[in-house]
């Protein structure tokens, strides 16, 4: 019985599994056909899309853009909440369950609402934010906080903060010395695993890139936005190409959570 049950249920995953693939395949299978008309099959198959792509200046300074910004607001992330939690779980401990309520008010405003207000805050500011990356790096970070906090924080539950702490100042190192040497290190995969979600979560970001900057900053979302109308083969090679781009930052996030955990 226990072996029908498996057998059942390996069955329905391979299933759901075959499901969601058939739209990728068929998309991979445009994107290297020269030709798809009324026929089953392509009439031929060829890479000039993805060489046309990856040759493509436009398409390469995008993707340059998307990662400098991606990188810079995880960066700002990693220097402003790495020390923060350390502090909240060394010296206010009472304070978690207030940041894990604090944390989640990114989520409580739609993209939309939070694009319009920034807007309307800043288009007359004499600094000028509107149309640069500047401003979407503020706001990528924003999105970035819940992740990077609840993994950074997890990998801090994981691990005995206050004895080893206690134990580097017996052995004389100093607060800072002992959370750059003994603390930092054992949050690495976890923090690390975080990094790769919030990288992947923030490349496909499209709403504040749209209202924000537009066209005056084409990062690789709008890029894909714009192009949407050119070559329906063209088109398919970009969305394989992050696809493909995505999934091994995601299999990577996996694989350092797996880590994390062990």
């Amino acid at each position: 019985m226990q072996n029908v049950n498996t057998a059942f249920h390996k069955t329905v995953v391979y299933s759901i599994v075959s499901i969601m693939l058939i739209p990728i395949l068929a998309t991979f299978v445009y994107s290297i056909s020269s030709r798809w008309g009324a026929t089953v099959l392509p009439d031929g198959f060829t890479f000039d899309w993805y060489i046309n792509l990856l040759t493509d200046s436009r398409f390469l300074d995008a993707f340059g853009r998307s990662l400098f910004i991606c990188i810079a607001a995880l960066t700002l992330s990693v220097i402003l909440i790495l020390p923060t939690i350390f502090v909240v779980f060394y010296y206010f401990p009472k304070l978690h369950k207030v940041m894990n309520m604090l944390i989640l008010l990114p989520f409580a405003v739609p993209p939309v609402v939070s694009s319009v207000g920034l807007l309307q805050l800043y288009a007359d500011s004499e600094i000028a934010l509107i149309g640069t990356p500047w401003i979407l790096i503020g706001t990528y970070f924003t999105i970035a906080l819940p992740f990077m906090y609840r993994a950074i924080a997890n990998s801090f539950d994981a691990i005995n903060l206050q004895d080893l702490m206690d134990a580097a100042h017996l052995l004389g190192a100093s607060t800072s010395k002992a959370f750059l040497l003994i603390i930092l290190p054992n949050l690495k995969k976890g923090l690390m695993a975080s990094l790769f979600l919030s990288f992947s979560f923030l490349l496909g970001e499209f709403v504040f890139a749209n209202i924000l900057v537009g066209t005056r900053y084409e990062t690789l979302q709008m890029y894909l936005y714009n192009m949407r109308n050119t070559s329906g083969h063209f088109t398919s090679a970009l969305v394989m190409t992050y696809f493909l781009f995505i999934f091994v930052l995601t299999w990577l996030a996996s694989r350092f959570s797996r880590g994390a955990n062990s």
